[in-house]
């Protein structure tokens, strides 16, 4: 086992102490209270924000939230000191993928997925939504998560990713990932720009028929603007990428928000084909240093290898349409569509988990959208659209599922860097 290996299957087993740069001032309570008080916290609903709150959390939920004039600390409860911090639900990447990093699988067994999603957990994410291409060893963590000494990301899956030629074939394909019991069924509508053949209308309609058959909702990686037209009306259930085409229209915005569809703008998805024709600012940040593998970086330094992200047809045609992918994300917004934040991070060892999330959220500000809208899009909006239930808010009953900041994201996105402790079902992550 590796030494960052080592200390996160350790994260798993021994219980966190007290959280970097917060105070605790409690006695010796009981292992299963603790009291986060005098913080401002954002509560994910987008209802309103408390500047003095104090959350009371027993056996991994939320047993009280509110001002901390009218929430006081349990007798022998363990009180953490967060006056002064900024509190917010856990983050939720609703287009992530835990099995791909660093240039081989890591999914095969249980130790390489909690190793994942325990570096997720580290930069704030407290749960993934891996659309597609994971191992049975995924499920079996997946079905390990609804536990009080959990101090790892959640994850909720996609079955085997839909490629289907036919339609029978379509609808045995679904057949055989539901009996896997997956959370989400994914298929991908896509010509990858001209070069590889996009599979048809009759075949998506009848996996979109078998999935809502089997009870399940159906994400789709799609790129045109026609193609997800059809595909809402067909019955597609979450739009798992960004228009890319061309603008959005009425049509479209009325058709998404007649259906109510969730819409993922994986804007960093489009990034990462073309940000290492150079060295990325982002490679000189210290948040993304701490947890960043030093061999993925080099060969992504190498001239070589920049010269090909710089001579990639499909790379640069992605360069050309995040423009459109930004102004689409900040029409749609406004028009009150439901936008879900995700990042489509892992799928490659370029796309960093933790960190991309992060970069996403900024890239959605710099798309126009308000540190609200984004936050809400991160927590309880993301969970209220994939139907993610007992996390997304911090309300009573809920997992306390906690992320604090030094600095107030509200007022700016990028304080979501300033992370000083992450909470999963009450119990720290070490970071």
């Amino acid at each position: 086992m590796t030494a960052s290996g080592k200390r996160d299957f350790e994260a798993l087993m021994i219980p966190a102490a007290l959280c970097l740069g917060l105070a605790v001032i409690g006695s010796a309570a009981a292992a299963d209270t603790k009291v986060f008080s005098g913080g401002r916290i954002f509560d994910g609903t987008g209802k309103a924000v408390i500047e003095n709150g104090t959350i009371v959390v027993q056996d991994g939920r939320i047993a009280a939230i509110g001002s901390s004039r009218k929430v006081k600390a349990p007798k022998g409860a363990r009180t953490i000191d967060v006056r002064g911090k900024t509190i917010t639900p856990g983050l939720i990447n609703t287009h992530g993928h835990v099995s791909d990093v660093e240039g081989k699988r890591t999914g095969a067994t249980e130790e390489g997925v909690i190793n994942q999603l325990a570096l997720f957990g580290r930069y704030g994410i407290t749960t993934v939504v891996s659309l597609g291409g994971e191992e049975p060893a995924a499920f079996r963590v997946r079905e390990a998560q609804a536990t009080a000494p959990l101090n790892r990301a959640r994850i909720f899956l996609a079955g085997t990713v839909i490629t289907a030629k036919t339609p029978e074939e379509g609808r045995q394909m679904v057949d055989k990932s539901a009996d896997a019991k997956p959370d989400f069924i994914k298929i991908r509508v896509d010509d990858n720009l001209g070069t590889t053949q996009k599979i048809p209308p009759d075949v998506y309609r009848a996996v979109i028929d078998q999935t809502h058959k089997r009870g399940l909702r159906l994400a789709v990686h799609y790129y045109y603007l026609d193609d997800a037209k059809d595909l809402v009306r067909s019955g597609a259930d979450i739009l798992a990428h960004s228009v890319r085409d061309r603008p959005v229209d009425d049509e479209f915005i009325s058709l998404v928000k007649k259906n109510n569809i969730p819409y993922c703008p994986t804007l960093t998805r489009e990034l990462s084909t073309f940000v290492y024709e150079d060295t990325p600012a982002f490679f000189t940040d210290p948040f993304f240093l701490r947890e960043a593998s030093t061999q993925v970086m080099a060969g992504l330094k190498e001239p070589a290898r920049q010269q090909t992200y710089r001579t990639n047809k499909l790379g640069q045609a992605y360069k050309a349409a995040l423009p459109t992918a930004r102004n689409n994300l900040k029409r749609l917004s406004e028009a009150g569509v439901r936008i879900v934040m995700g990042t489509d991070s892992g799928a490659n060892a370029s796309r960093f988990e933790g960190y991309f999330e992060h970069l996403e959220m900024q890239m959605m500000a710099d798309s126009g959208l308000s540190p609200e809208t984004i936050l809400i899009s991160a927590t309880g909006g993301a969970a209220k659209a994939l139907k993610l239930e007992g996390i997304g808010t911090l309300e009573k009953g809920k997992w306390a599922d906690i992320v604090v900041y030094d600095k107030n994201p509200l007022e700016d996105i990028g304080n979501t860097k300033s992370i000083v402790g992450v909470y999963i079902a009450g119990n720290e992550v070490r970071r």
